[in-house]
Protein backbone atom coordinates (compact mmCIF):
# COMPACT_ATOMS: atom_id res chain seq x y z
CA UNK A 1 0.00 0.00 0.00
CA UNK A 2 1.21 3.60 -1.00
CA UNK A 3 0.09 6.82 -0.64
CA UNK A 4 1.89 9.61 -2.44
CA UNK A 5 0.81 13.50 -1.88
CA UNK A 6 2.05 16.19 -3.77
CA UNK A 7 0.41 19.86 -4.56
CA UNK A 8 1.79 22.12 -1.86
CA UNK A 9 3.31 25.63 -2.19
CA UNK A 10 3.44 29.09 -1.73
CA UNK A 11 -0.06 30.87 -1.95
CA UNK A 12 -0.91 34.33 -1.08
CA UNK A 13 -3.91 34.72 1.06
CA UNK A 14 -7.35 34.56 -0.55
CA UNK A 15 -5.33 32.27 -3.27
CA UNK A 16 -6.10 28.65 -4.29
CA UNK A 17 -4.15 25.25 -4.07
CA UNK A 18 -5.19 21.84 -4.94
CA UNK A 19 -3.34 18.78 -2.95
CA UNK A 20 -3.15 15.15 -4.81
CA UNK A 21 -3.25 12.21 -3.03
CA UNK A 22 -2.40 9.21 -5.08
CA UNK A 23 -3.75 5.47 -3.19
CA UNK A 24 -2.20 2.35 -4.09
CA UNK A 25 -3.26 -0.67 -2.75
CA UNK A 26 -6.31 -0.26 -1.33
CA UNK A 27 -8.75 -2.56 -2.47
CA UNK A 28 -11.76 -2.58 0.12
CA UNK A 29 -14.63 -0.41 -0.34
CA UNK A 30 -14.54 0.20 3.26
CA UNK A 31 -11.69 1.99 2.90
CA UNK A 32 -11.40 5.89 3.91
CA UNK A 33 -8.63 8.13 3.36
CA UNK A 34 -8.43 11.85 5.20
CA UNK A 35 -6.08 14.68 5.08
CA UNK A 36 -4.43 15.82 7.84
CA UNK A 37 -2.01 18.81 8.68
CA UNK A 38 0.41 19.93 10.88
CA UNK A 39 1.50 23.32 11.84
CA UNK A 40 4.29 24.22 13.82
CA UNK A 41 3.47 24.45 17.32
CA UNK A 42 0.30 23.05 16.92
CA UNK A 43 -1.01 19.39 17.00
CA UNK A 44 -1.81 17.63 14.13
CA UNK A 45 -5.35 18.40 12.83
CA UNK A 46 -7.74 16.65 10.93
CA UNK A 47 -9.21 18.42 7.76
CA UNK A 48 -11.41 16.27 5.65
CA UNK A 49 -12.14 12.57 5.00
CA UNK A 50 -13.59 10.58 2.50
CA UNK A 51 -15.44 7.43 2.82
CA UNK A 52 -15.22 4.67 -0.70
CA UNK A 53 -18.02 2.84 0.35
CA UNK A 54 -20.80 5.84 0.20
CA UNK A 55 -18.74 8.62 -1.06
CA UNK A 56 -19.58 10.47 2.16
CA UNK A 57 -17.01 13.41 2.76
CA UNK A 58 -16.64 15.56 5.49
CA UNK A 59 -14.54 18.47 7.06
CA UNK A 60 -13.18 20.09 9.56
CA UNK A 61 -15.05 23.32 10.98
CA UNK A 62 -11.77 25.59 10.46
CA UNK A 63 -12.11 24.58 6.66
CA UNK A 64 -15.77 24.05 5.77
CA UNK A 65 -16.84 26.02 3.13
CA UNK A 66 -13.25 26.78 1.80
CA UNK A 67 -11.84 23.21 1.18
CA UNK A 68 -13.16 20.61 -1.06
CA UNK A 69 -12.38 16.95 -0.99
CA UNK A 70 -12.94 14.48 -4.00
CA UNK A 71 -12.07 11.19 -5.66
CA UNK A 72 -11.09 10.01 -9.08
CA UNK A 73 -11.31 6.38 -8.73
CA UNK A 74 -9.90 6.00 -12.72
CA UNK A 75 -6.69 7.48 -11.29
CA UNK A 76 -6.68 6.14 -8.02
CA UNK A 77 -6.47 9.63 -6.50
CA UNK A 78 -7.74 11.89 -4.03
CA UNK A 79 -7.99 15.62 -4.15
CA UNK A 80 -7.96 18.75 -1.83
CA UNK A 81 -9.06 22.29 -3.83
CA UNK A 82 -8.13 24.55 -1.26
CA UNK A 83 -9.99 28.00 -1.54
CA UNK A 84 -9.53 31.37 0.15
CA UNK A 85 -6.54 30.03 1.72
CA UNK A 86 -5.79 32.02 4.94
CA UNK A 87 -2.02 32.47 6.55
CA UNK A 88 -3.10 30.25 9.47
CA UNK A 89 -3.55 27.03 6.38
CA UNK A 90 0.24 27.03 6.76
CA UNK A 91 1.22 23.64 7.64
CA UNK A 92 2.31 20.32 6.11
CA UNK A 93 -0.44 18.20 4.68
CA UNK A 94 -0.63 14.66 4.43
CA UNK A 95 -3.09 12.04 3.34
CA UNK A 96 -3.82 8.95 5.04
CA UNK A 97 -5.68 5.86 4.49
CA UNK A 98 -7.48 2.89 6.47
CA UNK A 99 -8.64 -0.20 4.62
CA UNK A 100 -11.00 -0.69 7.21
CA UNK A 101 -14.69 0.93 7.87
CA UNK A 102 -13.91 3.97 10.55
CA UNK A 103 -16.85 5.34 12.13
CA UNK A 104 -17.72 8.75 11.08
CA UNK A 105 -16.89 10.62 14.64
CA UNK A 106 -13.08 8.89 14.70
CA UNK A 107 -12.77 9.98 10.73
CA UNK A 108 -10.60 13.26 11.18
CA UNK A 109 -8.55 11.26 14.47
CA UNK A 110 -5.26 10.49 13.45
CA UNK A 111 -5.00 7.46 15.11
CA UNK A 112 -7.89 5.58 12.99
CA UNK A 113 -5.10 5.98 10.24
CA UNK A 114 -2.30 3.63 9.79
CA UNK A 115 -1.27 4.66 6.76
CA UNK A 116 0.65 7.33 6.05
CA UNK A 117 1.81 9.27 2.94
CA UNK A 118 5.04 11.76 2.66
CA UNK A 119 3.66 15.65 3.69
CA UNK A 120 3.10 18.70 1.00
CA UNK A 121 4.05 21.86 2.59
CA UNK A 122 1.61 24.68 2.20
CA UNK A 123 2.42 28.25 2.74
CA UNK A 124 0.23 31.03 2.68
CA UNK A 125 1.80 34.19 2.77
CA UNK A 126 2.19 37.29 1.42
Amino acid sequence: VQLQASGGGLVQPGGSLRLSCVVSGFTSRETTVAWFRLAPGKEREGVSSIRFSDRSIIYANSVKGRFTMSRDTAKNTVYLQMNSLKPEDTALYFCAANGRRVITSARLNPDMYGHWGQGTQVTVSS
